[in-house]
This record gives C-alpha cells, structure tokens and sequence, in this order.
C-alpha cells in the first residue's frame, strides 16, 4: 500500500513518485513494485552535502542543501526539496541541474517544520 508524503522510486526507469493520496494498492512501473524511499539522516556518509539546513526568520524558511552546498550538474543534482510539518508536506520545490541548491518560502507557523531532499544519485535525506 502506498504511504501518503511517502516517496517512491522505480528501480526499471527511474520514476519518481511522491504519494499526494494514499490509495489501497501497490505502486507499480515497469511491472515491478515501485522502491520505497528511506530518509537517510545526518549518521550517514556524505551528510556534508546531501542533509538539508533549516533557517527560521520569523515566517520565512530557507532550506539550504548541505552545509556545503550540493553540486548542481547535468548528472549529479538535488530533484525535490520539500518542508514538512510533523508528517504533512507543507511546500515544496523541483530542481534543476544549474540550479541553487536552496528554497525559500513564506508560512503562516514555522512550528515543527523539517525538511528533506532528493538528490538524483544518493537518494532522499531529511533534515
């Protein structure tokens, strides 16, 4: 069963799903299952440039990726960055190669807010 603010992956082509509904069956591409997505967390190898930073300044957040900032090129590059309120994601940005590694965004509480991102070659982290 798909989990809702979950996301999923196709080990076939490469699709990436995130669960904006959950619904009761599997997820499926390719006619395989489609891979559930763990947050890896800042005990892993590589946090340096894949666990995401969060700034509050009043109602403003900026998550930065890394506290050294992420590449950003054709073949190694961060796809999504969400913030997130306990389980709920509460925005979130698509990038692209040549992009800042960074989003910014206005909210009505900065009250539990975490964030995570997807990088294309080492998989979703959270903040």
């Amino acid at each position: 069963m798909a989990e809702l603010n979950k996301i999923y992956k196709c080990n076939v082509c490469g699709n990436i799903v995130s669960v904006i509904v959950a619904g009761k069956g599997a997820l499926v591409c390719c006619g395989q299952e489609m891979e559930l997505l763990e947050e890896k967390t800042a005990a892993e190898e590589g946090k340096e440039k894949h666990v995401p930073v969060v700034e509050i300044s009043g109602n403003n957040v900026t998550v930065k990726v890394g506290s050294v900032p992420h590449p950003m090129e054709e073949g190694h590059y961060i796809a999504l960055v969400q913030i997130l309120k306990g389980d709920k994601v509460v925005a979130g940005k698509r990038l692209y190669p040549g992009d800042k590694p960074e989003v910014s965004v206005c909210l009505d509480s900065t009250e539990g807010i975490r964030a995570r991102e997807l990088c294309n070659v080492h998989g979703l982290w959270k903040g």
